[in-house]
C-alpha cells in the first residue's frame, strides 16, 4: 500500500496519517514497512539468478527497527563506522553479513571489526592494509578484505555524493592497486575475499555499472594470472530514486545491465544499496504554524526545519510536498517559500512551491526523505532531534522518541572552578 489518499486522506500502509500526527505530534518522521520489505525483496528477486548479498548500506537510515526489519528477511550490511557496527549487530545483523567500508578506518575500529569476525573490510589504502595487518598479528587473527579501486568513471550525480572519480578522497587508483593486492598476498595475517569499489549515491545512469564492472573484472582476471584468486566483487554506489521528475530505472532494469557480466563466472557479487530501499519508504510529516506576506513573496512557515532535514539546503535537493489532507483543488492556490523556523536564510524545503489553499494548522508530507532525513538531522539551533514512527501490520510504533530539551545538556558538564 505505501503511501496512498484515500477520500481525500493521506494514508500509510492503511493507516491515516492525521490520526498519527495528532497523538504523536509533529513534527516526525514516518516509514513504511510494506515499501521497506517489498523493495528489498525486489532486489533480492532481480539477483536470484547468481550468488548476491545485498548489503544494505547503513548510512542511509540507522534506526534499529528499520535495520531489525531488514536483517529478519535476510538482508546484509555495510557499515562506515563503529558506531554504525555497533548498531548493525545489535540489530541482528549477523557478523558474517557485515562489510566495513570508509576510508578513515581507526585504529579501534578496525580492532572492533576484527573482534567480531566480519565477513569483509574494505581496505581504503596501503596504509591502513599495513595497520590491519599489525593488528590482526597481536590478535592472532586473519583479517578478510577486500581493497577498495577507485575505477575512475564518473557517476553523473551531485558532486558531493561522487565517490568514484580520480580526485575522491576514496580508494585505490585502479591503475596502481594490482601492487597493493601483491604486497597484501604476502602479508600473513591478511586473508584476500574480494574487489570493492563504489562509484556514488543517487545513480540513474545504470550503464555505469557495466563500465564499472568491466574494469573490475579485468583487474580480477589480472589478479588470477598471478596467483591472487577473488570470491567477491563488491560493486557499491546507490540506485537512484524519483524525487521529482528524473527517469530513474527499476531494480530490475539495474539487474539486466549487472547479470551478463558476472553470470559465467565464479564471483559472488555483493551489493550496497540504501536509498533505493529506504527512500521512498520514508516521509517527513510538518504542521505549518504560520503563512506570511514578505516583501516580493509568501512564506509557509513550518514546524520541521533544516536540521530535521538538510537534504534542501545542503544539496539543493527537490522533495514532492503533498497536503495531509487534500484540499478543494477549485480553491485557489499559493505560490510560497515552504520555510522552518531556524535561524538561516538556507532553511528551507521549498522554494516558490504552488500549495493549494494552505492554512495554519494543515499538515503538509515531505516525500521520499526515508533517506538520509532523520540519518543527517542534527540538534542545530538547540532543537530536540524528532520521533520516527513506523506502520507494520495495521498499527504504527514509536521507533524513536522525540528527544527532550534535558537531553540537549544530559553530556554537558560545567566543571567546578571554571572561571
Amino acid at each position: 500500500m505505501g503511501f496512498e489518499y484515500q477520500e481525500g486522506e493521506l494514508y500509510c500502509d492503511g493507516l491515516k496519517i492525521k490520526t498519527i500526527a495528532d497523538e504523536v505530534q509533529t513534527p516526525f518522521y514516518l516509514y513504511s514497512s510494506e515499501i521497506l520489505i517489498s523493495t528489498y525483496e525486489s532486489y533480492k528477486k532481480a539477483f536470484s539468478k547468481i550468488d548476491t548479498l545485498i548489503c544494505y548500506a547503513t548510512k542511509a537510515n540507522s534506526n534499529l527497527a528499520i535495520l531489525n526489519t531488514l536483517a529478519k528477511k535476510g538482508s546484509g550490511i555495510d557499515v562506515v563506522s563503529g558506531g554504525e557496527l555497533f548498531k548493525a549487530l545489535k540489530a541482528g545483523f549477523p557478523p558474517e553479513k557485515i562489510v566495513f567500508n570508509g576510508n578513515g578506518k581507526t585504529r579501534q575500529e578496525l580492532e572492533y571489526a576484527l573482534e567480531n569476525d566480519l565477513l569483509m573490510i574494505n581496505v581504503d589504502s596501503i596504509n591502513e592494509l599495513f595497520v590491519l595487518n599489525q593488528i590482526a598479528s597481536e590478535k592472532t587473527k586473519k583479517a578478510k578484505i577486500a581493497i577498495r579501486v577507485n575505477p575512475d568513471v564518473n557517476p553523473i550525480t551531485h558532486h558531493y555524493i561522487a565517490t568514484g572519480l580520480a580526485k575522491s578522497k576514496f580508494g585505490v587508483n585502479i591503475h596502481e592497486v594490482k601492487d597493493i593486492y601483491l604486497q597484501a598476498s604476502k602479508l600473513e595475517n591478511v586473508e584476500i575475499k574480494g574487489i570493492h569499489c563504489h562509484v556514488g549515491s543517487q545513480i540513474i545512469q545504470t550503464n555505469l555499472y557495466g563500465e564499472v564492472l568491466q574494469k573490475v573484472i579485468k583487474l580480477a582476471e589480472e589478479l588470477h594470472e598471478i596467483g591472487i584468486i577473488i570470491e567477491y566483487i563488491n560493486l557499491g554506489g546507490g540506485l537512484g530514486i524519483r524525487y521529482h521528475d528524473e527517469d530513474v530505472p527499476t531494480i530490475e532494469h539495474l539487474s539486466e545491465i549487472i547479470l551478463p557480466y558476472i553470470i559465467n563466472t565464479n564471483y559472488k557479487l555483493i551489493l550496497e544499496p540504501g536509498r533505493s530501499i529506504v527512500g521512498e519508504a520514508g516521509i517527513l510529516v510538518t504542521k505549518i504554524n504560520y503563512i506570511k506576506k514578505g516583501f516580493h513573496k509568501y512564506f509557509v512557515i513550518v514546524d520541521a526545519a533544516m536540521n530535521d532535514l538538510i537534504r534542501p539546503a545542503f544539496y539543493k535537493s527537490y522533495h514532492r510536498i503533498l497536503p495531509v489532507v487534500e484540499y478543494n483543488m477549485e480553491n485557489e492556490g499559493l505560490i510560497a517559500d515552504i520555510v522552518g523556523p531556524i535561524c538561516e536564510d538556507g532553511d528551507f524545503f521549498a522554494r516558490e512551491r504552488l500549495l493549494p489553499k494552505p492554512e495554519e494548522g494543515d499538515l503538509l508530507a515531505i516525500l521520499d526523505t526515508g533517506a538520509y532525513g532523520f540519518a543527517m538531522s542534527s540538534n542545530y539551533n538547540m532543537r530536540p532531534r524528532i520521533a520516527e514512527v513506523m506502520v507494520s501490520n495495521g498499527k504504527y510504533y514509536i521507533i524513536r522518541q522525540r528527544e527532550s530539551y534535558e537531553d540537549l545538556v544530559n553530556k554537558e558538564i560545567i566543571p567546578e572552578g571554571l572561571s
